[in-house]
């Protein structure tokens, strides 16, 4: 399966964007590193055709006013996993959602352990280990990029962009499901948005629009916010939390540019498990959850974050702040040695009891060719599990 980035966010996000989510300080995994979704040190991309760093031309995410929860000096015993009782929900396996793209994005070709795709007006070349194929487009067409990612071998590898064309900006807008945000060419080889999961994102967006009532969102591992501000577009009361102050403070740059100042978001810097126990020790409930963890992250303490040692627990602390009229909880997993199998019996054992329906499978990008609208070969990218009442 596919390694992600720099969003337990990339800094756990341990409990809490590779995607930098939420790793203070990402550490190399073979084979498949979690994108880092969250890390605070992603630098500035650098043109191969000159030693100066490009200018942003946004304000330094970092200074942005974020609210950072206080460390806890109180000493809370270890929660165990809960036994549950009950019948098992029901399952749909497998379930492939693909997307052959949206808004201001499409892939357009694969080979070679590569992905050629378009975002926004820029044409970007990226390492992926998945693409054993050779491609169906002629070099001309790769050799035409605006922009080539090279590096690290690994997803969470640092590395730089080449600019073969001339020298680009740091951002550029981009645009999925009506929301505006900007992209970022980060030294993780991400841009601040997972596509792929645009399925969710239009699950979500449908599920809170057609709801008969104001609906709480909560995004863990939130990353850059796109997620959260499609939520918040679509009328709901959002929760993001991620790790990473500079992911927090880019989000918060998306929201400005997609004009939600006055959203009811509340941007969470903190490591995930961390605040979850807290709100699970204080009441308080959501109607959806989204958790996008990292293989392997750091919170803002230090706190480690391992998703075969603490995806058991979060899920299940996940359950008990399910609002009782819960319309989903939705689990995505990147870069793992594992099959969705594994998520998806975890999923029900963690739901067991409470009924409805636990669908899991993959998700997918097909490809969609030079206009947008050609359909290829598929790509792979990620492990999903979703429960959802019947």
């Amino acid at each position: 399966m596919k390694k992600k980035d720099n969003r337990p966010g990339a800094k756990p996000r341990a409990g809490q964007e590779p995607r930098q989510r939420n790793a203070a300080k990402p550490a190399k995994q073979k084979d498949g590193a979690p994108r880092n979704r969250n890390a605070d040190h992603v630098r500035p991309a650098t043109s191969a055709t000159s030693k100066a760093p490009i200018k942003s031309n946004v304000k330094d995410v970092a200074t942005a006013k974020v609210k950072i929860a206080p460390q806890e000096t109180e000493q809370v015993p270890p929660r165990p996993l809960k036994q549950r009782t009950g019948a098992m929900p029901a399952e749909q396996v497998p379930v492939i959602l693909e997307s052959l793209g949206a808004g201001d994005f499409h892939l357009i070709d694969t080979g070679n352990g590569l992905k050629l795709e378009q975002y926004g007006q820029y044409r970007i070349v990226r390492p992926e280990a998945q693409a054993l194929w050779r491609p169906s487009l002629p070099d001309r067409v790769w050799e035409n990029a605006d922009s080539i990612f090279s590096g690290d071998t690994d997803e969470d590898g640092m590395g730089r962009w080449r600019f073969p064309k001339e020298p680009l900006e740091e951002t550029w807008p981009l645009s999925l499901l009506g929301v505006n945000f900007l992209g970022r060419f980060t030294a993780f080889r991400h841009v601040g948005v997972f596509p792929e999961q645009i399925v969710h994102w239009e699950w979500l967006k449908h599920t809170i629009e057609t709801s008969d009532r104001p609906l709480k969102v909560l995004n863990l591992f939130g990353y850059t916010g796109v997620a959260s501000l499609v939520a918040a577009a679509a009328g709901a009361e959002v929760t993001h939390v991620d790790a990473s102050k500079k992911a927090i403070g880019w989000a918060r740059e998306n929201q400005a540019l997609a004009g939600l100042e006055n959203a009811p978001i509340r941007w969470i810097c903190e490591d995930a498990m961390k605040f979850i126990l807290r709100e699970e020790r204080r009441g308080n409930s959501y109607d959806i959850i989204l958790t996008d963890p990292p293989k392997f992250g750091r919170g803002t303490h230090g706190e480690v974050w391992e998703l075969f040692d603490h995806l058991p627990l979060m899920l299940d602390v996940c359950r008990d702040i399910l609002s009782p009229k819960a319309l989903g909880l939705v689990l995505t997993a990147y870069s793992i040695r594992a099959s969705f199998y594994s998520m998806h019996e975890l999923m029900r054992e963690t739901m067991r009891g409470a009924g409805g329906e636990v669908a899991s499978g993959e998700l997918v990008i097909r490809e969609a060719g030079l206009d947008g609208k050609t359909p290829g070969r598929v790509l792979s990218t990620s492990l999903f599990s979703r429960w959802v009442p019947k």
